[in-house]
């Protein structure tokens, strides 16, 4: 199995746009959907079958057993988060705890214990083909290892060997490490600006940490010529395959508002995107032709 991974850094690139076109033009078996904080990736796909849904534990959270409280204060005292609340009793609050455990370990009369908290939510579809997201609970962490978890369970459900496609993490934190992980090639949707140019070396950085091969396109390279110069000039320094650029197009508004992919439509983006995926995927597969190619 090939996993092919997208990613943008800052949000608003027109990563998932990208990714619905691949997984599409792919006719891909297995796919996920790693922004676990807001995930979209089911809008463009429409899903025809019932998901599959089990609960994300989190960090362990501190509860306060008020028949045995003896009001010491102990626990809010020492609490660096601010996590204990005391109105009428000695109370933890959820979204700000933790799961250090020190309250605990400081009681004097064992009233606080650890309890699982239930993070988030994990989905699955099985279908023609599998698909594998979650979704975060609001002011919940740990979101890295939710995306560990949503990757685990697409490998765990698919019998394929061929490329899947995975929509990964926006940002260029802890969820993006997790989402490069194992995977065997990296796509760069960048967009000409500073914010776009700073991440999308960012995220270079951690892929060559990770020994992972990464190539990068400009989505709306148009809005910005100098900056698409900028970034293609970069790539040809750093010999990092350039791929392709995708001009800004109102027909990709307006196909996205209404739930379709781009290369649902007649668009100008549409075809452009067709070429990077051509590219992007000759660029994946180079490893194994040349093996066979020697063989």
């Amino acid at each position: 199995m090939k996993q092919l991974l997208i990613l943008s850094g800052k949000g608003g690139t027109g990563k998932t746009t990208v990714a619905t076109a691949f997984i599409k033009l792919s006719n891909a078996k297995g796919y996920a959907d790693c922004d676990v904080d807001a995930p979209n990736l089911h809008l463009l796909m429409h899903q025809n079958t019932d998901k599959i849904s089990s609960n994300y534990y989190g960090m362990d959270k501190a509860v306060i057993d008020s028949e045995k409280c003896i009001n010491c204060g102990l626990c809010m005292e020492k609490c660096r988060f601010d996590a204990i609340e005391n109105e009428s009793d000695y109370k933890v609050n959820p979204f700000a705890c933790e799961g250090c455990s020190l309250c605990g370990y400081v009681c004097p009369v064992n009233a606080i214990t650890m309890k699982k908290d239930v993070a988030g939510e994990l989905m699955l579809y099985k279908s023609d083909a599998v698909f594998s997201t979650a979704e975060l609970k609001m002011g919940s962490g740990t979101s890295g290892m939710l995306v560990s978890e949503v990757k685990k369970g697409l490998r765990d459900n698919l019998v394929t060997d061929e490329i899947v496609i995975i929509d990964g993490s926006p940002g260029i934190g802890c969820p993006v490490i997790a989402s490069i992980t194992g995977v065997d090639f990296v796509l760069i949707v960048s967009e000409p600006s500073i914010s776009g140019i700073s991440d999308m070396k960012r995220i270079i950085e951690t892929a060559n940490h990770f020994k992972t091969k990464v190539a990068v396109c400009i989505n709306k390279y148009d809005t910005n010529i100098k900056k698409a110069e900028e970034i293609e000039e970069y790539c040809i320094q750093k010999n990092i395959p350039f791929v392709g650029n995708i001009p800004f197009d109102n027909k990709a508004v307006k196909a996205i508002n209404e739930s379709k992919s781009i290369i649902d439509e007649d668009t100008i983006s549409g075809k452009a995107v067709k070429n990077v995926y051509h590219k992007t995927i000759s660029y994946l597969l180079e490893k194994e032709n040349k093996l066979e190619s020697i063989l």
